[in-house]
């Protein structure tokens, strides 16, 4: 199958990568001259793994390729993606205005009958506004349908080979029918492809979306709890998540989510309920807890190192959002080290993919190290923010040579209590019972 996807971003590199890679015939597009050059060399502009490899290969093969020009993107198209990024505006509502202007285009260039598919994140009613704006725009025939996308940075490229679901929110058989032939290669395990109307698939994503950030945000509040009353967090997380009603995933506390997704998904939700004259308590609360989250371990680096930092160096190991992505939006680490710079401190950071990324956002309000233990050198504390496989398992006795003061805050709980008090650190994690010197 022929097909366009309009936006080279995240979403959209990894959406026709993996078309193509399934033997469609895919034309990116993007209006960034300097990144489609890139990518026709080769160079891919995100960090994901496997993601290079099969641009390179399918390009190669000729069954990826790059433009700058929509409108030959469309003629050689039956199915257009719309992948352009929805950033939240300050009142917390999608911005759609990239979308909008797509939509428009498409109707323009159209040469024959279309299929725009929503790829990105839109709200409730979007589909309709498409197709409207398309259709006014053009004399052809011009159907609308809402494909949500459920990647998580890290693992996108088997998220979209391997899907859990395929949503697809369309208004006529014909479309329903040419979106499952699509997809059919993706499913042949089984995994459903469930039928919708358009605004219900839009709602799709952000419901799910919202739950999953209400996983977290609940878990941070529960761990709170357990740091007042002597509970230990995971006990009670495998308590709870063995009950078959709750399950496992998305209940590890740390301090707080980021990302593209989660964030500006519930900001967008909240919005929309507002819109439609609901307040949307629990989805509120959940932002507020996450925001309050971000800054737990500046709290107790205050607690132990004095209200006053000036003169104290503190390490960050990690500063993308999660591991395996060199995405720095709404990452914790920014609130953290911005908190921690206000009071005077001397932040070292290191992360193995998204230190250029911090520059571009930071600056040089804190310094950047390409060896953890370099960063950690005569530090009074050493915060863990992000879950790089590279900081489990760490040299405790180097690292304790290094550092000033043997005191880590483990904002992700993944370092070892027993091997932490033998090398004689101190710890104090999210939820969990510190571990003491002596």
């Amino acid at each position: 199958m022929n097909i366009a996807v309009i936006g080279t971003g995240y979403v959209g590199l990894v959406s026709g990568t993996c078309f193509a890679e399934m033997g469609n015939h895919v034309i990116c597009v993007d209006i960034d001259e300097d990144k489609i050059a890139g990518l026709e060399r080769g160079e891919v502009p995100i960090y994901e793994p496997g993601l290079s490899e099969l641009v390179l290969s399918n390009h190669k093969d000729g069954r990826l390729n790059f433009t700058t020009s929509l409108e030959d993107a469309v003629h050689a198209s039956r199915v257009v993606f719309i992948a352009v990024g929805t950033p939240s505006a300050e009142d917390g509502s999608a911005d759609l205005s990239a979308v909008f202007a797509v939509a428009e285009a498409i109707g323009k260039a159209a040469d024959g009958p279309k299929l725009i598919v929503d790829k990105s994140t839109v709200p409730v009613g979007t589909a309709a506004k498409v197709k409207a704006m398309a259709s006014e725009a053009s004399a052809q025939s011009i159907s609308v349908c809402s494909n949500p996308e459920f990647l998580k940075e890290g693992a996108a490229i088997e998220d979209f080979m391997k899907p859990d679901r395929v949503v697809i929110g369309a208004e006529s058989e014909d479309d329903f029918e040419l979106m499952e032939e699509l997809y059919a290669p993706f499913v042949r395990s089984g995994k459903p492809i469930l039928r919708m109307d358009p605004p219900s698939a839009e709602m799709t994503k952000y419901a799910s979306n919202a739950m999953l950030a209400t996983r977290i945000s609940f878990m941070n509040e529960i761990a709170r709890i357990c740091s007042l009353t002597s509970a230990d967090v995971s006990q009670v997380r495998q308590g709870m998540g063995t009950d078959t009603r709750i399950g496992q995933p998305f209940l590890y506390p740390g301090i707080g989510y980021g990302g593209s997704c989660f964030p500006k998904d519930v900001q967008a939700l909240i919005h929309t309920a507002g819109e439609n004259g609901y307040e949307f308590r629990i989805l509120e609360a959940v932002e507020n807890v996450n925001q309050r989250q971000k800054i737990l371990m500046a709290e107790k680096a205050v607690e132990l190192l004095g209200e006053d930092l000036s003169g104290k160096r503190i390490a960050l190991w990690g500063l993308a959002f999660k591991p395996k992505t060199d995405d720095m939006r709404e990452a914790p680490s920014l609130t953290l080290a911005e908190a921690l710079t206000s009071r005077g401190a001397e932040v070292r950071a290191t992360d193995p993919e998204a230190m250029e990324t911090a520059r571009a956002i930071l600056g040089d309000s804190i310094s950047y190290h390409q060896d953890p233990y370099e960063a950690a050198e005569g530090a009074d504390a050493l915060i863990l923010c992000t879950e790089w496989n590279e900081f489990r398992r760490p040299d405790f006795e180097r690292l304790g040579s290094v550092m000033k003061r043997k005191l880590i805050l483990d904002g992700r709980n993944i370092l070892s209590a027993r091997a932490l008090a033998e090398h004689g650190f101190e710890r104090h994690a999210v939820g969990l019972p510190p571990v003491l010197p002596g």
